[in-house]
């Protein structure tokens, strides 16, 4: 007979067999364990188990086998207790009429934390690979009635791409896994590069749906490490000759391969950013998109720290976290930041769609309306001075004048210092969130050709440049609010080195009209406007402030931040997870790129005054960048003097988007008006996170100021040297 511990020992097992074989589906376990703020390796390593395996448990893809799974089962089970769902929160919560007439019940005290709670339900040291942050345990009647009122219902998950956008390739111990977003880790059966592509098109399940209707799909991409390469046969850096050439040779025993399984490869070759594909079937595309890092494919510059990279030593799920949640905040990376600013205003508004003909019913290619459609005439003041168009026209070292280009840029203007700003003993630096994105939310730019005026009337919603005199606008004594603001002291809105204008200027739109809005007369003496117009650049603004807000609400900074809150948050917010620091940077990087791309230079690609690939792009259009840059310049001047009437504070100097003011103290705090009742003052600085709003920079003395005067030997525009943060503005 069975003694009663032996008893008690199977019916033991057999309950553990039980909790085995009732695992909670894989949403909820993912939802458990960010819930108690662990990671996917913290678990791995409590189980004795990869990471990539807890993963793939979440996803769905794979199930816990014993031993692990009965451990992974009670771990669960405890966690469950601890934080149950909300639908079962909810089911224990008596319903609420919604008359309620009786007493309220008195409040359940606020409960204690247990210091003797254990460490694993701590914060992370390292961020998981899931972008998804944890749900909220707050049992506050208000906050659940919050969240359910910001909750936004999940969009549906198109079944062709189920899997993510991209999907890292590495090799360990000679298997090969794709790792992609959200934790998913995929076993690679190709042997060989043509394999991969092929496994990659018939059933990774990657890409993303289009952005527009009107538009297409985007290819999936995978990013191969350096162990991907040695697999496959690639080498791990590109020769001298081919890095110069931009690709693999054409003998290149890859290449060779590529031929022979009936792949194709774009004109650009095998280079970083190579396309491999297939024919299509019907209108289904069969392409794949390559990214190799080691070639250089993510440059630091725009992808990565440039003085202190972390990509190359980052592991592939971290990367497919990054660069999966930018393709799916922004869109799929197309190379550079700069390329992918530019091809997501295509995708957000693409230049045809299929329209049926009536007496056929065949279905044809016609244009929308709303969108950049064709390539038309360039105009001689709007284009860079290798262009084509000048050719002849002048020296060619001559140096165009204002009345011979339009030369909107951003502001770079510095000035000395007062006497009575010199006794103050700080100068504290604000930049603007953002500043080029800000600047498209809502302008209007022309979509059509160039139409030319002479001696027009001076129309504020023509988008276009204007040949106009404003040498007369005296801006000396500016009357704002019914205050006198000395002009003297601040820069002319009207030139990016505040200079006052000395005769006829080409100038874009927004400038005319901000003379026009100070209470000036403006008369053109010439124009070349576009009288199809509209508001092309909204959704690519709309698409970019989400992906920024939303970024910085993972790093902690949130819409509902302001004053000493948003600064204490700003100033820690790039340790809280290095991951989303990069991606933040590759977001403002892309916004900027995005802009300059609308007058992509030859740098020396082609002979001077030779036509190179760009002009023949409809995206080609310097007078939008001319337009965006000076809607910068302009909103910028209008908070100054707004500020200046406020406060009786003026700038010292202005570099593209960072403004630099005299204070009696360190902080923004110190500098920026507020009114009595402690909000900011309408029209001037505000602090805050969404695009337009500006953040702290960085603080320095006016002592070092004056040593940095003396040691270069007059003024210079000192505002990107005021930096506490080194990585504070760039790519903004």
């Amino acid at each position: 007979m069975p003694t009663e511990n032996e008893l008690l020992s199977n019916v033991d097992a057999l309950l553990e067999q039980v909790a085995q074989d009732d695992l909670p589906p894989p949403a909820e376990r993912r939802r458990l364990r960010e819930a108690a703020g662990l990671s996917q390796a913290q678990v791995a390593k409590a189980l004795d188990t990869r990471r990539e395996a807890v993963g793939n448990w979440e996803a769905g893809r794979t199930e816990p086998r014993p031993p692990q799974r009965a451990a992974y089962a009670k771990l669960l089970e405890k966690l469950a207790e601890r934080f149950p769902s909300p639908a079962a929160e909810a089911a224990l919560e008596p319903e609420v009429p919604e008359t309620f007439t009786a007493a309220p019940a008195p409040a359940a005290p606020t409960p204690v934390p247990d210091a003797s709670a254990p460490a694993a339900a701590k914060p992370p040291a390292r961020p998981a690979a899931s972008t998804t942050r944890p749900s909220s345990t707050s049992r506050r009647p208000a906050a659940k009635k919050a969240a359910k009122k910001d909750a936004a219902p999940a969009a549906a998950v198109d079944p062709r791409f189920e899997n993510g956008p991209l999907a890292v390739v590495d090799c360990e111990d000679g298997q090969v896994s794709a790792y992609c977003v959200g934790g998913l880790v995929l076993d690679v059966p190709a042997k060989s590069l043509p394999a991969l592509v092929d496994w990659t098109i018939t059933e990774a399940k990657l890409g993303q749906p289009r952005l527009h209707r009107n538009g297409r799909d985007a290819d999936p991409i995978l990013v191969l490490t350096p162990a991907a390469l040695e697999r496959y046969g690639l080498p791990a850096a590109l020769s001298d000759e081919e890095r110069r050439a931009g690709r693999l040779k054409d003998s290149h025993k890859v290449v060779k391969q590529i031929q022979r399984a009936g792949l194709q490869l774009t004109q650009r070759g095998f280079g970083p950013w190579a396309r491999v594909f297939r024919d299509p079937e019907g209108s289904r595309r069969r392409c794949v998109q390559l990214c190799i890092p080691p070639w250089n494919a993510l440059d630091a510059r725009e992808w990565d720290k440039k003085d202190d990279p972390q990509l190359p030593g980052m592991h592939p799920a971290d990367l497919a976290r990054y660069l999966g949640t930018y393709a799916q905040r922004v869109m799929t990376p197309r190379g550079t930041t700069s390329t992918t600013g530019l091809e997501l205003m295509t995708a957000l508004r693409p230049p045809t769609r299929a329209e049926k003909d009536e007496a056929t019913g065949a279905f044809k290619s016609a244009k929308n309306a709303d969108a950049l459609t064709a390539v038309y005439e360039h105009v001689e003041c709007e284009v860079p001075d290798e262009h084509p168009l000048l050719k002849g026209k002048f020296e060619r070292h001559h140096l165009r004048t204002p009345a011979e280009m339009l030369m909107e840029e951003p502001y770079d203007w510095c000035r000395p210092l007062t006497d009575e700003e010199c006794m103050l003993p700080y100068l504290v630096a604000i930049d603007v969130n953002m500043a080029f994105a800000a600047a498209t939310n809502g302008l209007t730019v022309g979509l059509g050709a160039p139409t030319r005026l002479e001696r027009p009337a001076f129309d504020p919603k023509a988008p276009g440049s204007w040949l106009v005199d404003l040498s007369h606008v005296d801006l000396s004594r500016v009357q704002i609010d019914g205050r006198t603001v000395d002009g003297d002291l601040l820069p002319s809105p009207f030139t990016p080195k505040g200079d006052h204008p000395t005769g006829p200027a080409w100038y874009a739109t927004p400038t005319v009209a901000y003379a026009q809005e100070l209470g000036f007369d403006v008369s053109p003496i010439e124009a070349w406007v576009r009288l199809e117009s509209g508001r092309y650049l909204d959704p690519w603004y709309n698409r970019l402030r989400d992906a920024y807000v939303a970024t910085m609400a993972d790093l902690g900074v949130t819409t509902k931040m302001g004053g000493q809150e948003f600064l204490d948050t700003m100033a820690v917010h790039k340790q809280v997870d290095p991951t989303m620091a990069l991606l933040l940077n590759a977001i403002k990087s892309t916004a900027k790129g995005g802009i300059g791309k609308l007058r992509q230079r030859s740098r020396g690609a082609v002979p001077y005054y030779e036509e190179w690939p760009a002009l023949k792009r409809e995206t080609w259009r310097p007078d939008i960048r001319a337009a965006v840059l000076a809607t910068v310049r302009i909103g910028m001047h209008r908070k100054i003097l707004k500020t200046a009437a406020a406060t009786g504070r003026y700038p010292v100097a202005i570099g593209t988007d960072c403004i630099v003011y005299p204070s009696t103290g360190p902080s923004p705090l110190d500098v920026l008006p507020y009114t009595d009742e402690g909000k900011p003052v309408p029209g001037t600085f505000r602090l805050g996170v969404s695009p337009g709003m500006v953040k702290h920079q960085g603080t320095q003395t006016v002592l070092w100021a004056e040593a940095q005067f003396e040691e270069a030997g007059g003024v210079f525009n000192l505002s990107n040297l005021i930096k506490t943060d080194q990585s504070a503005g760039e790519g903004e």
